[in-house]
């Protein structure tokens, strides 16, 4: 196996490496405008299944994943050869090999452009020449190289030698780095754990939620930096310089895992970042689609990523259920022409059994995994919607009285949102409407809020209060099939 030479690094690939949904780009390859705390969509006016907003949880430390596994990864990676699976494959690996330069050599912004450079040499020659014995170790020597070259390009003759020195970390005169080496005579394969910390630098306490989660799509997701602005909804120069202030403000900060006092307030902050990420793809707050497809699965994705490497953490199990009971409606959440349907008029018979299957065991074995958070608690009331055959089969009790076990834990509005909804199924829309009158204040007058109160007035039979709730919706939100679906509900009370 060749490695690339000067002469390949404007060798652009033979195929593409988008993801399903993407345009072309390289994995890894170069967003958010200011949210509002969104309200969880939990009533059966828009689309009850709308996972609510976590808080933080703490819970003890997860075990890591071992050596073992990530060398048995790496041999299987060898027969992988079509297009396809050489993308997959440089998707997952991308991560772990920025991880890799940044522990080792601690220039987040030029090693990012070595990661590129070594991505689109593997693109362009691993379908013809294929797939290397240890890839990762491929990509990490390549990228190592690239950027060794670029930061000696930049200094003096006179201080080229010392700069390779500051850069060769010190175990290099008594063993190979990572990834260098045959594996078994010295080599070490590098670990995946690089990932999660990859993910804990992107969610520095010193960025802002915003700049958390660009940096986090941009680091470890491998969106472009116009596929995260599309996503947000901004000029792709706007999102160009987020990024960049995210990574200066990250610039020198250690390359390591939290300390074990800080863990669960940091991984918290991933999981929210995570969870964020989804939250925008399966409903998206603003502009013509409801759902972004490729934000969701990449949520996903990354989300199994940290599961691998903390099997044992509840609150990523738990989230892991949460978005993959929620993404196993998608199928039936909109008609022919995109309209919004409502959970409780969708044809269940569209649903992803198999996500469903799968959700659920991830949800009850999070609730083996230490006391239960929110998002475990959230899992299990979506389980229960996703086991209903019919809107009407489901146990609406055990979902009040989860609800009651999530809002005596947070003060979200979101979870509060969903109880009134649950009081309401279980005791009638009007003491429904008590619930939602008295939170009017908490939620600063939030648009989700009008569009459960109309629907309960809805059912208590008062149309023209329902209409005017209707309408007060569809003009607070920024969706365009949100509102169409409220308005359209609005006209037909009006008839």
């Amino acid at each position: 196996m060749r490695e690339p030479g000067a002469g390949d690094r404007d060798r652009r690939p033979r195929g593409t490496l988008s993801a399903a949904g993407r345009g072309a780009r390289v994995p890894g390859a170069h967003p958010h405008r200011r949210r509002r705390d969104r309200l969880a969509r939990p009533g059966a006016d828009l689309d009850q299944e709308r996972p609510l907003r976590a808080d933080r949880t703490n819970d003890d430390d997860a075990d890591r994943t071992t050596h073992d596994d990530t060398d048995r990864a790496t041999h299987d990676d060898t027969d992988r050869a079509n297009d396809n699976d050489i993308e997959d494959l440089l998707r997952r690996h991308a991560p772990q090999v920025l991880g890799a330069l940044v522990r080792r050599y601690g220039h987040f912004d030029p090693a990012e452009d070595a990661v590129q450079e070594a991505l689109i040499a593997a693109a362009a020659q691993w379908p013809e020449d294929g797939v290397p014995e240890n890839p990762r170790g491929w990509l990490i020597r390549v990228a190592s190289r690239r950027l060794t070259d670029r930061l000696r390009s930049d200094e003096a003759r006179r201080r080229r030698e010392e700069t390779v020195a500051a850069l060769t970390p010190a175990d290099a005169f008594v063993a190979p780095p990572p990834g260098e080496g045959p594996t078994g005579q010295g080599g070490r394969a590098p670990s995946e754990d690089d990932t999660l910390t990859l993910l804990f630098l992107c969610c520095h306490p010193a960025l802002t939620p915003a700049a958390q989660i660009a940096l986090t799509l941009r680091a470890v997701g491998g969106l472009t930096t116009a596929e995260i602005a599309r996503a947000h909804l901004v000029e792709e120069a706007t999102m160009a310089q987020r990024i960049s202030r995210a990574k200066r403000a990250v610039r020198g900060a250690e390359f390591r895992r939290p300390e074990p006092e800080d863990r669960d307030r940091r991984l918290a902050a991933v999981l929210q970042v995570l969870y964020l990420i989804f939250n925008e793809g399966y409903t998206a707050t603003a502009g013509p689609d409801l759902h972004r497809t490729d934000l969701a699965r990449e949520a996903i994705r990354l989300t199994r990523s940290v599961r691998r490497l903390l099997p044992h953490e509840g609150r990523v199990t738990g989230l892991l259920a949460l978005m993959v009971l929620t993404e196993a409606r998608t199928p039936a959440r909109t008609g022919p022409d995109g309209e919004l349907v409502p959970l409780d008029e969708q044809d269940r018979a569209l649903w992803d059994r198999t996500a469903i299957a799968e959700g659920t065991a991830l949800a009850e074995e999070a609730l083996t995994q230490g006391p239960a958070g929110d998002y475990q608690l959230q899992a299990a009331i979506a389980a229960l919607h996703d086991e209903a055959g019919r809107a009407e089969d489901t146990d609406w009790p055990q979902i009040l009285a989860l609800y009651e076990l999530l809002v005596h834990r947070t003060p979200d509005p979101a979870a509060a949102l969903g109880r009134a909804v649950a009081v309401a199924m279980v005791h009638g829309p009007r003491a429904g409407l008590v619930e939602v009158d008295a939170l009017a204040g908490a939620s600063g007058g939030h648009y989700r809020l009008d569009a459960v109160r109309a629907h309960l007035l809805e059912r208590a039979g008062d149309h023209d209060a329902a209409r005017t709730a209707y309408l007060a919706a569809a003009d607070g939100t920024l969706s365009e099939p949100e509102a169409r679906y409220l308005r359209a509900r609005a006209d037909r009370l009006a008839l």
